[in-house]
């Protein structure tokens, strides 16, 4: 039997926390079993479907995170979305694109499939902590291998690289190495 102040303690463990936690770090804190935690997650979510409520619990990156719902987005962001409204470019969200769905992937591969040089879009989308090294391609000269991170996951809205949309035959082509 679950009772209120363990799902109030697991929502204020999401509240508090600005990352996506998974069920294993919730059962260290809280000290409840992984079938509590489960139990309470469900709850969370079923409770934050309706539409009084302006947050809702969504999975990122294997974990939980509570979130505010995306039809209030364009509310929000006049106030709280000036922050974080560094909009990408058409080229730097290119370049992001090719690194999420060749993942690992080098910038000279990079630059091959784009056909022109990477090296801004790379640091830039390294600043802003969209991708990240993945370490070193074993191939004469090492070069540093590429791939995203939690913070692509948690602004794409995606649980895993594995929900990014599936490719058509003419997109595949396109991130083929030239």
């Amino acid at each position: 039997m679950m009772f209120e102040n363990e799902k109030a303690l697991i929502e204020a463990v999401l509240f508090l926390e600005s990352d996506p936690v998974d069920i294993t770090f919730l059962m260290k804190v809280t000290d409840f079993p992984k079938e509590l935690v489960v139990d309470c997650l469900a709850w969370l979510k079923e409770k934050y479907t309706s539409q009084e409520h302006g947050i809702e619990l969504i999975q990122l990156g294997g974990g939980y995170i509570l979130s505010p719902k995306e039809e209030l987005w364009e509310y929000l962001k006049k106030r709280y979305g000036k922050k974080n409204d560094h909009r990408l470019s058409r080229a730097a969200l290119e370049t992001l694109s090719i690194i999420a769905y060749r993942q690992p992937v080098t910038r000279v591969e990079v630059e091959n499939i784009r056909g022109v040089n990477a090296d801004n879009m790379i640091r830039l989308l390294v600043s802003r902590d969209l991708i990240t090294e993945k370490g070193k391609k074993d191939v004469p000269g090492k070069p540093t291998l590429y791939g995203t991170t939690k913070q692509f996951l948690k602004l794409f809205r995606i649980s895993s690289i594995s929900d990014l949309p599936k490719l058509d035959e003419v997109n595949r082509e396109r991130f083929e190495l030239n």
